[in-house]
């Protein structure tokens, strides 16, 4: 979420910044990039350069395909500074977060070195992986799958976990 100064024509008595409290902030210049802890998720904030630190701000969302999504992380911003109940981010599903969860892991483990048996014996267990005829198993396909997944992440697809899939 980009913030920038708010106009002056716009009251400064009720705007939240006294609320932003800069955690982990690091500068650079684009601006101050620091974290907002909202419940059970993490809230990344840029304060522009040329913004006040102190002062007034106002969120930024530019006009593009990416509103919809920006819109919504905006709500989850002022829930959490008005202190309300902030909505989980759904743009990934509990399955979908497990599955990129065990894709980083499994490619983690296969630029390590480990072999598709000991990564699969981490993800399912040794027991499970013990009953396998190893070269037809489709856990040794599930695990390739994984590590593929996990590469094309690494390679750029991490993109598309920002983006709410489109209605065409």
């Amino acid at each position: 979420m980009l913030l920038t100064h708010a106009p002056d024509m716009l009251p400064a008595a009720s705007n939240l910044f006294p609320k932003l409290r800069e955690t982990h902030a690091r500068s650079d210049e684009q601006g101050v990039h620091f974290l907002l802890a909202a419940g059970s998720q993490t809230i990344r904030l840029v304060r522009l350069a040329g913004g006040p630190a102190n002062g007034p701000l106002a969120a930024l969302v530019p006009l593009d395909a990416d509103g919809p999504d920006r819109t919504e992380a905006l709500d989850r911003l002022l829930r959490a500074l008005q202190g309300r109940t902030v909505p989980d981010d759904r743009r990934l599903t509990p399955q979908q977060r497990r599955r990129h969860r065990l894709m980083l892991q499994a490619t983690d483990g296969h630029t390590s070195g480990a072999s598709y048996r000991q990564i699969a014996e981490v993800i399912y267990g040794s027991e499970r992986i013990r009953g396998e005829h190893w070269k037809t198993s489709a856990l040794r396909d599930s695990v390739i799958g994984l590590i593929e997944g996990g590469l094309a992440m690494i390679a750029g697809g991490y993109r598309q976990l920002l983006r709410h899939r489109r209605q065409r």
